[in-house]
């Protein structure tokens, strides 16, 4: 094997350790809706390609080996292994956006309740602020099993880091797993902040667009430096409590 077919190699493989990893977090956080709701990465060596969980697996079932890849081109559902809303939903991010290698896609309590807020997500503390003009919002439609549907998620998400789902659930992209998977994070932890900050019925200090702006700057800069040491520490706390996602 040379070096060239080696390295490939070593990318694909790592990006199935990733995913599996981002199944177990989002599992560990309470997000993995037993086996619904889905993360997808693209394949390194054939963009065409990503991964995906089979569709009856729980989130804790997970593993680098049992993830399923798929071509974002076919006309698949659950025959083929896959959750045809999640391929629909994936496939339509990752054809859209050459930028993004990983996708997730969740509908935690906390996102849902914001989704159906007219106003959408507040700029009302320094987690919201990742999401400064960087994220979208795509009118509920059903299940997102039709293929028409694929063109309007992807416009809604346009170049943005996140995409409300209006009464459905959040969508984070990233150009790694980390990254998608700790957008998902922060966005939760701005709508949880933001529903309790609005159920108190005080006045609340909006934050200047210009200061918005400017530390959303700093995260996009922050994320591809100093954080990208938060993905190791993720795969070491993995590896202490829940180490069967590297099968």
């Amino acid at each position: 094997m040379n070096d060239a077919v080696a390295t490939a190699t070593d990318l694909d493989q790592q990006a199935r350790l990733d995913l599996a990893a981002v199944y177990r977090l989002l599992a560990h956080h309470g997000w993995g809706d037993v086996i619904f709701n889905h993360a997808a990465m693209r394949v390194p060596s054939n963009p065409r390609h990503f991964l995906i969980k089979r569709h009856e697996l729980l989130y804790t079932e997970v593993t680098a080996s049992n993830l399923v890849e798929v071509s974002m081109d076919d006309d698949l559902d659950e025959r083929a292994g896959v959750n045809r809303p999640g391929f629909t939903l994936h496939s339509g991010v990752l054809r859209a956006r050459a930028d993004v290698n990983c996708s997730v896609h969740v509908h935690p309590e906390e996102g849902i309740a914001l989704s159906g807020l007219r106003h959408g997500l507040r700029m009302l503390s320094q987690n919201a602020m990742r999401f400064h003009n960087r994220v979208g919002y795509h009118d509920y439609e059903g299940l997102t099993d039709s293929f028409d549907e694929r063109d309007r998620i992807a416009a809604a998400l346009g170049k943005h880091r996140a995409l409300i789902m209006r009464h459905h659930g959040i969508t984070t992209v990233g150009e790694t797993a980390r990254e998608a998977f700790s957008l998902m994070k922060e966005f939760c932890r701005a709508a949880r902040i933001q529903l309790m900050m609005e159920s108190t019925h005080a006045s609340v200090l909006e934050i200047p667009a210009a200061t918005c702006e400017h530390v959303a700057a700093q995260y996009e800069k922050h994320d591809k430096g100093r954080a990208s040491a938060e993905w190791p520490a993720y795969l070491r706390m993995l590896d202490k409590i829940d180490p069967g996602f590297r099968d």
